[in-house]
């Protein structure tokens, strides 16, 4: 079972962000939370408030041992910049962005059978449209060379 929980409009750089990210990826929930206590970045604590969000929702609402749950993803995007300038000498403005982020989680207990795979779900009509892709080449290509022979 996999629950995914989010964090939106942090207020630092997803590059900031991404560096503590990339420490927890595909750790046990365990390792990952002393991992976060120990690291001294900024982003760190917020990091470990969502996971510790993300393991109590998965206890509460699923029923989900903690010591059987890993992070399966942890993904940082880009949010919405704040435009400030700061002036300059002659009249000049100096644009400062001020960026944000917003961080998805993903924590899984390894168990398969009740997740739903829309990546899977993806891949069946993706086949699909290949195969009838396939079928409309073939009923053309027969088509072509029915009126080949005709023009002859």
């Amino acid at each position: 079972m996999e629950v995914k929980v989010s964090l939106n409009n942090l207020r630092t750089a997803p590059r900031k962000v991404r560096q503590v990210a990339d420490l927890v990826r595909n750790k046990n929930v365990a390792k990952a939370r002393s991992l976060l206590e120990a690291t001294p970045q900024k982003t760190s604590i917020m990091l470990l408030k969502l996971l510790k969000s993300a393991v109590a929702s998965a206890n509460n609402d699923f029923k989900l041992q903690e010591d059987r749950l890993f992070i399966a993803r942890i993904f940082v995007d880009e949010g919405p910049k704040l435009k400030r300038w700061h002036p300059m000498s002659r009249g000049r403005a100096y644009p400062i962005m001020k960026r944000t982020s917003h961080v998805t989680l993903v924590i899984s207990d390894g168990n398969k059978e009740n997740d739903l795979k829309t990546d899977d779900k993806k891949e069946k009509i993706i086949k699909k449209v290949r195969d009838k892709k396939e079928e409309v080449v073939k009923v053309s290509s027969v088509k072509k060379t029915v009126k080949k022979t005709k023009k002859k």
